[in-house]
């Protein structure tokens, strides 16, 4: 684990950081009709700043048609109807459209490399900011600085949120301290039932505060971009507590399913073998992760890194499945066997529910919070987060409440149990002995 987490962090320091709703952005070379840069949720008091600059193209010829090449915000449902009129020959280019909003082109170069505008936008919608080229078997190269954002109050303050986002630092400062509270009552916890406390109930608190450090550091982040349009380093916290978090919780999950600590001080050599593997995936999906979020959203790479933080996030949960699914098949072998049914099918029933809580939790987390997504997009997008965070929320709730440290628990029940028959098995040993001894003499 501390292998993998140095790689990690590693990674993190060295790499560039740059989410934010200023983006920078490089083309070399490109001859693509259409290159989209960013998406952005105006009001009607919303900017957009366009800095473009080192532009050359790889045809020099002066008698170009430099109307033919230029940025436009489009709607999406606009969009679908400049494709129509494309597809029905009524525009010969997308910047000829008066469906679109010609942020610039490039005929106003009037000869110079670089160009600098401002948009106002007034009609509330999610944009996306698009260049085209119209020009045949040309190649564009330039430098583009955006910046979008929206102005709010008497003094015109810039908010560099989408208005869909605005809410957010709010939601992540609240459910930090949800999280904070949450490990203050484990802390007193621990305290009234420390005579029944195992090492797993330390690493339960672990997580929750590996949890509420990681939301502090999100609220600060997109604080920060709200009001400068950068992070100013909170990001780096934030993958470094996110990433720290996703192991310890699925280790957690693992520990609880082998019920190490609850019932045996030890691994053995499967369940190492699955933590093996576990914890370096998480690595790898927290990296997927980072370049997932601070790549364009239209980047051709974007998709691929999404997918594979996906895959791997549902292999280390199947993985989790299987080893909890193994503990039940033991116990469901121990409770037929070992003539102690009853307290095995205790245990066998808590395991049970404790299988169906991660099934839902990893449907919610992953299959209802991108169908969300989808089916919400451009509507009600903080939907998904909220639905992920109140799922991951009740999960530790569940956790904690079914596995906290207690007396009269058929954990330790079935352990004390354990204990006595083997004192009672080694008292019979020790008389047995003592006879032998006797009759040889």
């Amino acid at each position: 684990m501390c292998r993998s987490f140095l790689l990690f962090l590693l990674i993190s320091l060295f790499v560039s950081f740059g989410f934010a709703k200023i983006r920078f952005t490089k083309i070399r070379s490109n001859d693509r009709p259409i290159i989209p840069f960013d998406e952005f949720w105006f009001t009607h008091n919303g900017r957009l700043e366009l800095n473009v600059s080192q532009i050359t193209l790889s045809d020099n010829n002066p008698n170009l048609n430099f109307n033919n090449v230029g940025f436009f915000l489009c709607t999406r449902d606009a969009w679908l109807h400049v494709l129509q009129q494309l597809a029905d020959a009524e525009i010969s280019c997308v910047l000829h459209s008066s469906l679109v909003k010609i942020v610039s082109n490039f005929k106003t170069l009037n000869g110079k490399s670089s160009f600098n505008s401002v948009l106002p936008v007034k009609n509330a919608d999610r944009y996306t900011l698009l260049f085209a080229n119209c020009l045949s078997q040309v190649k564009v190269s330039m430098t583009v600085r955006s910046a979008m954002y929206n102005l709010k109050g008497n003094q015109n303050h810039r908010d560099y949120l989408s208005a869909d986002e605005t809410f957010l630092p709010k939601l992540y400062f609240l459910l930090s301290l949800v999280y904070f509270t949450l490990a203050g009552i484990w802390i007193y916890v621990l305290y009234k039932k420390r005579l029944t406390v195992f090492r797993i109930h330390f690493f339960m608190l672990i997580v929750v505060v590996l949890k509420a450090l990681n939301l502090v550091s999100k609220a600060e982040d997109t604080l920060y971009i709200q009001q400068t349009g950068t992070a100013h380093g909170w990001d780096v916290p934030f993958y470094i507590f996110s990433s720290l978090k996703g192991i310890m919780l699925f280790t957690l999950i693992i520990l609880i399913g082998t019920g190490w600590s609850l019932l045996k001080p030890y691994l053995q050599d499967k369940e190492k073998m699955v933590l093996t593997i576990v914890i370096p995936l998480q690595v790898v999906a927290n990296i997927a992760l980072v370049i997932f979020d601070e790549t364009s959203p239209f980047s051709p790479y974007r998709v691929t890194w999404k997918s594979l933080f996906l895959l791997v996030d549902i292999i280390c949960c199947c993985a989790m499945l299987l080893q909890i699914i193994w503990s039940i098949k033991n116990l469901r072998e121990a409770a037929q066997t070992d003539g102690k049914a009853a307290v095995n099918l205790m245990k066998l029933t808590l395991f049970k529910q404790y299988y169906v809580m991660v099934i839902c939790y990893i449907y919610s987390t992953l299959v209802a919070v991108y169908g969300l997504e989808t089916i919400t997009w451009g509507k009600y997008p903080w939907s998904s987060v909220l639905v992920g965070k109140l799922a991951t929320l009740v999960f530790y709730v569940f956790t904690g409440y079914k596995f906290k440290p207690q007396t009269y628990n058929p954990y330790f029940t079935i352990d004390d149990e354990e204990e006595e028959e083997e004192e009672d098995a080694d008292d019979v040993e020790q008389l047995k002995l003592h006879d032998e001894e006797k009759i040889g003499q």
